[in-house]
């Protein structure tokens, strides 16, 4: 009989409240955690919803990050209530004073770049800040402290400010078997019984599985 970790625990690592499933201590409807991403915090694993920052109801952008993901500790989010008027000659937020200035946006609205999107099986290094509308493909690595403010690609390994591409994990060829096969989306049986392909590097038997 298969022995499989528990999604729905907070704490899966036995005395060790520092690493949470992360999707069991999230509270804010506009973030969406898939099962078994963990978030490791030096401090306190509820830090993480301390770290979305500008994530203002009336906006509506959302935070989604997929399954198997690993997040350390110190890694932020900026949403898109950070954002400013760029084009205009000030970028100063003059309607949220209120007062003679209420209607200093009427017309206008204020940059909105959508939700930011982490994949599925996406290492996300200590202290990586991540900007708003970004999308962090399926098997990215983040290295630690970068700020990416623009999309990674699959199984792309990026880092730096502003984050740039250091290499690709695998060949063009391995990486669409790979997002063919999403072994995320198996059941946690299957992946279970093939962890040991997981943590390996033959493409042909994980294709075979």
């Amino acid at each position: 009989m298969l022995e499989i970790p528990n999604a729905d625990e907070i704490f899966p690592l036995r005395g060790y409240n520092k690493l949470c499933f992360l999707k069991n201590i999230v509270k804010n409807p506009n973030v969406e955690v898939g099962e078994y991403t963990y978030y490791d915090d030096f401090d306190n694993v509820e830090n993480f919803e301390k770290n979305i920052k500008y994530h203002f109801d009336f906006i509506g952008d959302k935070l989604i990050i997929g399954k198997f993901c690993m997040i350390a500790s110190g890694v932020s989010f900026i949403m898109n209530g950070a954002n400013h008027l760029t084009e205009s000659i000030s970028s100063y937020p003059f309607a949220i004073m209120g007062k003679d200035w209420q209607n200093a946006m009427d017309g206008k609205s204020y940059p909105n770049k959508g939700n930011t999107v982490i994949g599925n099986d996406v290492w996300i290094g200590h202290n990586v800040t991540i900007m708003p509308g970004v999308v962090i493909g399926d098997g990215a690595i983040i290295a630690t402290n970068a700020t990416v403010t623009k999309n990674v690609a699959p199984y792309t390994i990026v880092g730096g400010n502003p984050a740039t591409i250091i290499k690709k994990r695998f060949s063009e060829e391995q990486i669409n078997r790979l997002l063919q096969v999403k072994w995320w989306d198996w059941s946690v049986e299957k992946i279970t019984e093939n962890v040991q392909h997981l943590t390996g590097k033959d493409f042909e038997k994980l294709l075979t599985i």
